[in-house]
């Protein structure tokens, strides 16, 4: 092979691929992956351009909003290089090292969503749930901590990952499954001793994934507790309709995390196309729709547009 290094077997770049079965139609998948970054681009810098100029909206759950936007950002700008030399320009390799970096900051955003849907979900327990407190216990400063703590955590727990993968040789060839670069498609390539990288791996989706959604659970179970508590319908429902929001992001964001999941455990022998739209479905839907959400059943993200629409 020649594209390897012959003293630690590591390819000197991986050879990207599109998407199985649709090579003949790669002008129309390109054109699709383009309106999805302008999409969600666009989408997540008018929330932040938004939650900084309208004032009204400085308050916890726009803050809170707006690490999303910001997260949902760098996961398109993470993937979006070597999406764009597939799609439009036909270039398919990425260096070793790039690949590792890639991988990295796809894993890092990726785990930082989960943390901060867990904080958003936080957010509307103490609205809730403890309303005349809410202002003092989410303080900006509180915020703010929140925000780094979710940062660090997410980077101290993926850190280890390009160095796990940097370790092994790669005898299996350079040709990767997908447009970008995952842990979990550098591992079938990867040769040698592979149990600490499956076995961290494991460990850090427990640890983030696992972890947050179960308190993710745990605060809608006391947030309808409390709901169901209030006597008149009317309040139920206004204080169930604060929560939409979240409730659809989360959903955007586990569900094809769990789809992903059970076609790899259960489904074993489905076809490449299957694995790997599920993966663009994981990475790419979230940040699209995030912003979509929020400016339809958000009534304050909603008058702040029209707001400058009406400016303008």
């Amino acid at each position: 092979m020649g594209g390897f290094n012959d003293s630690n077997f590591q390819p000197a770049k991986f050879q990207l691929t599109g998407i199985p079965g649709l090579e003949t139609g790669e002008g129309w998948v390109a054109l699709v992956f383009c309106w999805l970054y302008l999409i969600s681009i666009g989408g997540n810098l008018a929330i932040l351009g938004l939650v900084v100029q309208e004032t009204a909206l400085h308050q916890p759950m726009y803050y809170f909003l707006s690490m999303l936007s910001l997260n949902d950002l760098g996961v398109s700008l993470s993937t979006l290089p070597t999406m764009l030399g597939t799609f439009c320009f036909n270039y398919r390799e990425v260096g070793f090292d790039a690949c590792l970096v890639q991988m990295f900051f796809i894993h890092t955003f990726s785990f930082m969503e989960s943390g901060i849907l867990l904080a958003m979900s936080f957010d509307r327990f103490v609205a809730i749930c403890n309303p005349l407190r809410y202002a003092t216990i989410l303080t900006n400063t509180r915020i703010v901590v929140m925000g780094l703590t979710i940062l660090a955590k997410s980077f101290v727990t993926l850190f280890p990952f390009p160095f796990l993968v940097k370790r092994l040789p790669f005898c299996k060839g350079n040709v990767l499954h997908h447009s970008y670069c995952l842990h979990p498609d550098l591992m079938k390539v990867a040769c040698g001793d592979i149990h600490v990288n499956n076995i961290y791996g494991l460990f850090v989706v427990i640890f983030t994934y696992g972890v947050d959604s179960t308190f993710i659970l745990l605060s809608y179970a006391l947030i309808l507790k409390a709901v169901l508590a209030i006597a008149s319908q009317e309040q139920r429902f206004k204080a169930l309709n604060t929560c939409i929001s979240h409730i659809c992001a989360v959903l955007v964001f586990y569900v094809p995390i769990i789809a992903v999941s059970m076609i790899h455990r259960f489904w074993k022998k489905a076809p490449p196309v299957v694995h790997v739209m599920m993966s663009n479905v994981y990475l790419f839907v979230p940040p699209m729709l995030n912003p979509i959400i929020y400016s339809v059943k958000t009534k304050e993200i909603r008058r702040g547009f029209l707001k400058i629409f009406q400016k303008s």
